[in-house]
């Protein structure tokens, strides 16, 4: 079978005359979507678990941080296993990656409920061995949904135009997500500045719900137009050919490495700014105000990114986003005694640079799955995310066990009213100094290591294209 690749148009570029939806705002919808309902309870854990388990469950922080650390390991090993065994399953009529969101989406819901039931009156061991099992089981399961609806934008389009707009809509539906969840919720978890178990719950429950029927949104709005070609009977996909065009494939490794550094940074500051707002500026509620002005960034500068891409090319922006965010975060750090008003001001600005990264880092990743093709002729989506969503897994697994040993590094007391001044400095030490300094090393990868500039980019899109005709010609 020939390799189906779509035009804008919609029809088949080959001999098949079956007309297809042409790639446009439903597809673009659906997969906000497919990130809204990730999110829903990605963000719900990465915000509030810690300090459920903290405080709530009575497990020491750093307990906290090694199961943390432990569960986005073993993620991690997942996620390539079931990478991997999609690839080697068949397209259906109704795509290769959409089925799988369909059919994992509800078991994935049901787990993430199940992670904040509290039962008084237990033991401390029973808390900890409770909370290792719902994790670890609403981590393998965000796998068998996550995996499938990265790898989907790939297929989705293989214009680049149409790739950086699905990064862009896909960073709006997580920011929805984001700004819903660290809005909303502090405002009803939180009672006399302390968390309750009984709304945590509640939340997550509705949550759960919402975000089902996010997934089912991105199922029936979303369509696959590029299909790989079937493989002849007894033929599969050699690991050996995979695994030597992933260690040539250097526009991936550079960005597995950069996203692994972005994530463990998001990750912590989404996990210390619980802290942050509510030791440090002594205002939980403050936390919906800074989520609210992160969305404000991440929506504002959407209308900028197609433009700017195509002026200055992919790499470039997100290098500058980068440039900009670190700037932002060490001028946080060394001014001296800031008020809140002054902190969410400064902050901002660092936002913008954090939001246009953001925007564009999935668009890297379709980048990659081309290269990768170029590479061994295989079309390899689920692997090549798979790995991906590795680096991913790794950094929220450093970060996770990063945030937890650095609340106990510098003292953190769960049982205290009211943390120390040390404590306090150490906690907005952890939320500022450190992230600018990520987000530099970030900067330089992307400046001098990541190697598909715009013209390289558009270089690949036609090297491409003429070898899948080739190919085509050959068959």
């Amino acid at each position: 079978m020939e390799q189906q690749v779509f035009d804008r148009p919609g029809q088949p570029m080959g001999d098949n005359n079956k007309s297809v939806r042409p790639f446009g705002f439903r597809d673009k919808l659906g997969y906000l979507l497919g990130d809204f309902g990730n999110d829903f309870t990605f963000i719900l854990v990465s915000a509030f678990l810690m300090v459920f388990y903290t405080d709530v469950f009575g497990i020491s922080a750093a307990a906290v941080g090694t199961l943390f650390l432990v569960a986005r390991f073993w993620d991690a090993i997942v996620d390539v296993l079931w990478g991997r065994f999609i690839d080697s399953r068949k397209s259906t009529p109704k795509g290769k990656f959409a089925p799988w969101i369909f059919r994992m989406s509800l078991p994935l819901v049901i787990s993430s409920a199940l992670m904040y039931v509290y039962i008084p009156g237990m033991s401390e061991g029973f808390y900890l061995a409770y909370a290792y099992v719902t994790y670890i089981l609403w981590g393998m399961l965000y796998s068998t949904v996550n995996i499938p609806y990265g790898s989907m934008a790939a297929v989705i389009s293989g214009n680049a135009a149409d790739r950086t707009s699905l990064s862009g809509w896909r960073t709006m539906g997580a920011m929805s997500a984001n700004l819903a969840i660290n809005a909303l919720a502090p405002l009803i978890v939180f009672v006399d500045n302390e968390i309750s178990a009984n709304r945590l719950l509640m939340t997550a429950i509705i949550f759960s719900i919402l975000a089902y029927a996010c997934y089912i949104g991105c199922v029936k709005l979303t369509t696959e137009r590029i299909q790989a070609p079937e493989k002849a009977p007894g033929e599969k996909l050699s690991l050996a050919k995979t695994v030597k065009g992933l260690v040539k494939n250097i526009p991936l490794i550079t960005i597995l490495i950069a996203s692994l550094l972005f994530m463990m940074t998001q990750m912590l500051v989404l996990s210390i700014n619980v802290y942050l707002f509510k030791d440090y500026f002594e205002s939980a509620t403050a936390l919906s105000i800074f989520s609210i002005i992160q969305a404000v960034t991440v929506f504002g500068s959407m209308p900028l990114l197609t433009p700017l891409v195509k002026r200055f090319g992919k790499k470039e922006v997100g290098a500058g986003g980068m440039l900009l965010a670190a700037i932002g975060y060490m001028v946080l750090y060394f001014i001296p005694n800031i008020s809140l008003t002054v902190f969410l001001a400064i902050n901002f600005v660092g936002l913008i640079g954090f939001a246009l990264f953001n925007l564009i880092i999935w668009a890297y990743v379709t980048d990659a799955i081309d290269y990768q093709e170029y590479l061994t002729g295989d079309r390899e989506d689920g692997t090549v995310y798979a790995i991906y969503s590795f680096a991913r897994k790794v950094g929220q697994a450093f970060a996770g066990g990063l945030a937890g040993y650095a609340l106990t590094l510098v003292g953190y007391n769960a049982d205290a009213e009211v943390q120390s001044n040390v404590v306090k400095d150490g906690i907005y030490t952890v939320a500022t100094l450190v992230p600018g300094i990520i987000f530099l090393l970030i900067f330089l990868i992307l400046a001098f290591a990541y190697p598909l500039n715009k013209k390289r980019t558009k270089q690949l899109e036609i090297d491409l294209a003429e070898k899948r005709e080739a190919q085509k010609d050959a068959e």
